[in-house]
């Protein structure tokens, strides 16, 4: 697979506090990236910084060129600054602007095609379930046609069978091509929908590599489950 985004030696501080250190990594083309960590470990920082709504202290990152007309890099945060009071498609609608895309009205209905929305499309974003208000917050960072996805904790207050649909989506997503990186806190998730995990720890990069190598090196081997392989890793404290 190719390469879709590269970080090398990503740093971040703010004053004394050191958010991000000597972070590095590929990802690429059809791959599904987890983030895990404990909290204030560097996710949201590292992926808003892949986004480019933050700038790091240090480092780079760099993606293809925009080849495709649109953004390198869609966003999708944990908190989407969408309008309870719009339909879905005027949602959409807005942001296409926003961003500046050639043919908003197309763009739209390609969105809402896409994402399963278009019975939806009337509707107001207030009135759909927390499954739908995602997808809408995610149809939000597909605009442009990115070859990237950046998610923050696109499952956080979902039920059950919504986060199964919108994890089938997200896989979807991948499968045609999108190099999708997200972060969460469920490890559950990590090990099922991601193609490989990279482990954070007070703002530094201690693993990169699938679910099962993850679990191979724990004390317990390969009779360990996901979770119990994560908190060895993160007791240890020191870089691999």
């Amino acid at each position: 697979m190719s390469v879709a985004l590269s970080v090398r030696a990503l740093g971040k501080r703010f004053g004394e506090l050191e958010a991000l250190r000597d972070v590095s990594f590929d990802a690429h083309e059809r791959e599904l990236v987890a983030i895990v960590g404990p909290n204030g470990a560097g996710k949201t920082t590292l992926l808003s910084i892949i986004a480019g709504t933050q700038r790091p202290s240090t480092g780079s990152v760099n993606g293809p060129s925009a080849e495709s007309g649109g953004r390198e890099v869609g966003w999708a945060p944990q908190q989407p600054a969408l309008y309870s009071k719009l339909s879905v498609a005027e949602n959409i609608g807005l942001f296409a602007r926003l961003e500046r895309v050639s043919d908003p009205d197309r763009e739209v209905e390609r969105m809402l095609e896409q994402t399963g929305l278009s019975a939806r499309a009337g509707d107001l974003l207030g009135d759909l379930s927390g499954g739908n208000r995602q997808r809408v917050n995610v149809a939000v960072g597909l605009l442009g046609n990115p070859p990237v996805l950046a998610l923050d904790e696109p499952s956080s207050a979902l039920d059950p069978r919504q986060r199964e649909r919108l994890w089938r989506f997200i896989r979807g997503l991948a499968d045609a091509g999108t190099s999708v990186i997200f972060s969460t806190h469920n490890v559950g998730e990590a090990q099922r929908y991601g193609d490989r995990v990279i482990v954070l720890d007070e703002g530094r990069m201690i693993f990169d590599g699938t679910p099962e190598a993850l679990i191979q090196r724990s004390p317990g081997g390969a009779g360990s489950d996901f979770e119990q392989a994560l908190v060895a890793l993160l007791s240890e404290g020191h870089e691999l």
